[in-house]
């Protein structure tokens, strides 16, 4: 059962090569409800960032599957003075807070993670029945995280999106009756300034990931036979159509860091299967096959590392539906840990390790794990061959977060003390294991692992640290 991922041999699927109506109008300001943080050069924190604790020394055994309850993490080192203390970690299978608000998609990362956005509420009115949502955009490169709000004269509707450019303006797209209106907003003094950037009379819209490129926005626009890529900001005009793909598209996943390979998921009709192919945006929106595991199989790809080649993927192939592994433009087939499959739980990844040039089994991936007792964050490395689970931070932006080159994971997260805050996880080094024989055997042939728990992360044999907002 193999996959073929673009090659430049006949028995490979080759990869590309090389390869609206318009409202334009001034910006318009509004004030904020209260005095934001202002858009000048980023605040220095009041104290030196607090030192990195050592590592403990043993890693706690194994216990009960992951959602048994964790133990209280031990040895944690206090904070420092002037400083929030750690955010508390989160214990699957504790009950959820009830909440009756209308939650809109978690923080958004800008492509190259210097910004982030998201819909929010003032602190006051989290707990209303019909809350008043505003934008708001944290910028995350600095020396601490901080987060600037972006209200108008009126609310934001819940199933509005948002999207962070890497200038520090934040793509905002509205339903307006029968039209998707976009808009960029920014801080200008103590008010927001929008300038607006046309609409597109359809239905259904989906918008992409950010463009590597840090200036574009792009959205899928479904039609009859037939799927549109529109550039809804960056453009000279407003929005402008760039592709059409035959049949209908799914997902969104860039394979380059210039923001002109787009995979997307394609079906050309109901009941048949999803295979996910290379749309070449500089070259009217040429398509090649990506993947093609099984004739029948649905093949999906969630996440690529451009650096590594490594591809996230999930597909029914093996009988069930399975995350599996693979590299850009190679040979070998597609592989199906044992690791990854967890019977009850959801396993989605959201984040790979940049900078392993031609490494892709070294990269470290972040996922995030769904069950019936909770959530909690896991992190894999093809070469390691095991899943170790971590309980997140609590009111941890559920499925954002980013890797830095030297292996540690970012996870924003909001809470009352803290309300823009990330927390940092240094993934753990892998147990040496055997290779296989001839380097072509699928990573499901490895023996399941034992049962585990998720780690607190004071706990874990691993660095914690947190940089509270």
């Amino acid at each position: 059962m193999s996959a073929r991922l673009g090659g430049d041999s006949q028995s490979l699927v080759p990869l590309p090569p090389g390869s609206a109506t318009l409202a334009p109008a001034g910006p318009r300001t509004a004030p904020h409800p209260a005095a934001p943080p202002a858009d000048t050069p980023r605040p220095h924190p009041a104290h030196p960032a607090p030192p990195r604790p050592a590592a403990p020394s043993t890693v706690p055994p194994a216990a009960a599957r992951p959602g048994a309850e964790s133990p209280r993490p031990t040895g944690a080192p206090a904070p420092a003075a002037g400083h929030r203390a750690a955010p508390p970690l989160t214990t699957p299978g504790a009950r959820p807070r009830p909440d009756v608000r209308r939650v809109p998609p978690a923080l958004v990362l800008a492509a190259d993670h210097t910004y982030a956005a998201r819909l929010t509420t003032a602190p006051g009115g989290r707990d209303a029945v019909d809350p008043a949502w505003y934008a708001e955009r944290w910028t995350l490169d600095g020396p601490e995280p901080y987060a600037v709000p972006l209200p108008l004269d009126q609310p934001e509707e819940a199933a509005s999106d948002v999207l962070p450019l890497s200038d520090g303006r934040v793509l905002i797209r509205r339903r307006v009756a029968d039209r998707h209106a976009f808009s960029l907003l920014y801080p200008t003094g103590p008010g927001t300034g929008e300038l607006p950037l046309g609409d597109l009379a359809c239905g259904e819209l989906t918008l992409l990931p950010p463009s590597p490129d840090g200036l574009s926005a792009y959205a899928l626009v479904p039609g009859d036979r037939s799927t549109a890529v529109w550039l809804v900001a960056g453009g000279a005009f407003g929005p402008e159509r760039v592709a059409e793909v035959p049949g209908r598209c799914s997902g969104g996943v860039w394979l380059d860091r210039e923001g002109r390979l787009l995979a997307l998921d394609r079906q050309w009709g109901p009941g048949s299967p999803v295979k996910a192919v290379a749309v070449d945006l500089e070259r009217g929106g040429e398509v090649t096959p990506l993947l093609q595991i099984a004739p029948e199989s649905d093949d999906r790809l969630l996440l690529a590392d451009p650096d590594s080649g490594l591809l996230l993927i999930r597909s029914d192939a093996p009988g069930e539906d399975r995350l599996g592994w693979g590299v850009l433009g190679s040979c070998l087939p597609v592989r199906f840990p044992e690791c990854l499959r967890l019977p009850d739980l959801t396993l989605t990844p959201f984040a790979v390790q940049p900078g392993q040039m031609l490494m892709p089994e070294s990269c470290a991936v972040a996922l995030r794990i769904d069950g019936p007792a909770g959530g909690w964050v896991g992190v894999w490395r093809p070469s390691g061959r095991r899943l170790v689970p971590y309980a997140a931070p609590a009111g941890w932006q559920t499925g954002s977060g980013f890797w830095s080159r030297d292996a540690v994971l970012h996870l924003p997260y909001a809470q009352d003390g803290a309300p823009c805050g990330v927390a940092l996880l240094e993934a753990p080094a892998d147990e040496p294991h055997q290779p296989a024989t001839n380097g072509t055997e699928p990573s499901g042939a490895e023996p399941t692992p034992g049962p585990c728990r998720p780690v607190p992360l004071g706990e874990a044999p691993l660095i914690r640290r947190a940089v509270p907002g």
